[in-house]
């Protein structure tokens, strides 16, 4: 809380127009029918500082930022290398619509393309609310990229484009199927009590050490 203001003004500042900005996300996956790429979750509003452009999706739609977007503000560049700009969704736990620590919440519009293009992307979701932080967000960058000297890095040419596709290098789905390694291995931790405690712990501790070091991308 002692932070809101600080981020407030700055936004204020440096770019006209709302301070906060409220997303439609995916929550919890409760049902659908995966052979033809249609899943119901549990959509809310998640609330986050805002970072863009007031017209950021006026003529692109919705889609994934990218490193050097440039619908990205000053200020927003700071808030998301830190992940400043999550401190509001504290106020969706409060709701019961996340928890501290889960899966990251993608919008719906592009739920199904993802799930498409990467088998079992939406298992990461079955019966578990998405986090404010977690075992990716604190492996990985914003939008699932490894970052430098990581050790999925290493095996990242054997993970991504297996098929060694020409212009599909850097693609977001392969940032996204990185990031479901680290959902399913989250996932997998929840079903014995013990596992489920360090990893939670884990992750919380590590959480305020990213945000300093900047590894939001």
């Amino acid at each position: 809380m002692p932070l809101y203001p600080a981020v407030a003004a700055a936004i204020y500042l440096d770019s006209p127009g709302p301070l906060f900005y409220r997303q439609l996300r995916a929550g919890r996956l409760i049902g659908g029918d995966g052979v033809r790429g249609s899943f119901r979750f549990v959509e809310f509003r998640m609330i986050k500082f805002r970072t863009m452009r007031t017209d950021a999706e006026k003529t692109s739609g919705a889609v994934l930022a990218s490193p050097d977007d440039p619908r990205v503000t000053r200020v927003g560049k700071l808030l998301r290398k830190t992940r400043l700009d999550e401190l509001p969704q504290f106020w969706n736990v409060l709701l019961g619509d996340m928890s501290l620590v889960g899966p990251r919440p993608e919008r719906p519009e592009l739920i199904n393309n993802l799930a498409a293009a990467i088998p079992f992307f939406e298992e990461r979701m079955r019966n578990v609310k998405p986090g404010i932080t977690g075992l990716a967000q604190i492996s990985l960058g914003y939008s699932g990229r490894p970052p430098p000297g990581s050790d999925i890095l290493k095996f990242a040419d054997t993970l991504t484009n297996p098929f060694k596709l020409e212009g599909a290098a850097d693609a977001d789905a392969d940032h996204m199927r990185l990031k479901l390694l680290f959902d399913l291995a989250y996932v997998a931790a929840l079903e014995k009590f013990s596992s489920f405690v360090q990893t939670e712990l884990e992750v919380i501790a590590k959480t305020p050490l990213v945000m300093l070091r900047g590894h939001g991308y």
